[in-house]
């Protein structure tokens, strides 16, 4: 006799929907319980009902993510290989494509490269360019190709959604934490990735809106890119901050965050600014344990890559849209005391 739903529950100390919701991708869980709960499954011969089905073909499912070296990435490319195995059983080969920068030419050779391969739907990271812009229309409407994007979005296209972080709610999350540290008075510089990467560049605006809306006192002295690179994130640090000594707050949203440690160490500040994060990684982590940042906005990266490659496949062996046009992740804010 098999094992049932309220059995595995029972090992793994959750509830039987938690476990129906992990068997079976539905509504949204935290990915290690979902990951423990899919191991017991396993250790007891547990097949989930939507691994029977069987495509009379295997399935070609293409990804691309970019920033490939960096550590956030790790997370998200993490939950797309580990769909790639379960995705296996239902008859589809996952096809990730990992850029190391964010470039468009890049982006549209791996989109190239990946159609060569006849794939039947194609999950991405887009660079927000004309370029990608119109190839991406081109695919959907010339091809028929589903279209989903993750962890950031572009505008103007026929994709089907997008799975990620509401960066305007990230943006104006952001705000609000520093607003309430500086106590709605002092200078502010931004440092961001890449202006073609569509999420940081929604980060910013809102970030700067909701200042100007709600801490009007609080100015922004300056936005610069330090392409995300930890080096250029250090000279834009040592540079602002000793030209204006009186910047009282840094928002980060680009990679390369450890640039700040070293900034710090040159500067030899007597109080260092109140600084912002986006992404939890080691180094973000560090940062706050050592009291060099304040607080990191999560986005639960894992999940991304995951649910993106999972809508596809739903929606070309099931014939099942996704719910919603957004599907966003919870923020979580995060300081040194909950790590």
């Amino acid at each position: 006799m098999g094992v049932t739903i309220k059995q595995i529950a029972e090992e793994a100390g959750v509830s039987r929907g938690t476990v129906d919701r992990a068997l079976n991708q539905r509504g949204r869980i935290n990915p290690e319980v979902a990951e423990r709960i899919l191991r017991i499954a396993e250790s007891h011969g547990y097949v989930p009902k939507h691994h029977t089905i069987t495509p009379p073909a295997t399935i070609k499912i293409g990804v691309i993510t970019f920033l490939s070296k960096r550590v956030f990435a790790d997370v998200i490319n993490s939950g797309i290989e580990m769909a790639k195995e379960e995705l296996a059983q239902w008859g589809i080969e996952i096809l990730i494509r990992k850029l190391d920068r964010v470039s468009d030419i890049d982006e549209i050779h791996a989109i190239d490269d990946l159609l060569a391969q006849n794939i039947a739907g194609l999950a991405l990271m887009p660079v927000d360019s004309s370029l990608v812009r119109d190839r991406l229309n081109r695919i959907s409407e010339e091809q028929d190709i589903p279209i989903i994007t993750f962890n950031t979005d572009i505008v103007g296209t026929h994709r089907l959604c997008f799975m990620g972080m509401d960066n305007a709610k990230g943006g104006q999350v952001a705000a609000g934490l520093m607003g309430m540290l500086t106590h709605g008075t002092g200078n502010v510089l931004i440092v961001t990735g890449s202006f073609a990467n569509y999420a940081y560049s929604c980060r910013v605006d809102n970030f700067v809106e909701e200042l100007k809306n709600k801490y009007p006192d609080v100015q922004v002295v300056g936005v610069q890119c330090s392409f995300d690179d930890s080096t250029e994130l250090e000279n834009i640090l040592v540079n602002a901050l000793t030209m204006n000594p009186n910047i009282s707050g840094v928002l980060i949203t680009s990679a390369g965050q450890d640039g700040l440690e070293a900034a710090f160490k040159r500067l030899n500040l007597p109080q260092r600014p109140y600084v912002i994060f986006y992404d939890k990684t080691p180094c973000t982590e560090n940062a706050l344990r050592n009291d060099l940042g304040d607080f990191i906005i999560e986005q639960d990266n894992f999940s991304q890559g995951y649910q993106a490659a999972y809508a596809l496949a739903n929606l070309l062996v099931k014939k099942q849209q996704p719910s919603d046009e957004y599907m966003f992740t919870k923020i979580n804010i995060q300081t040194k005391y909950n790590l």
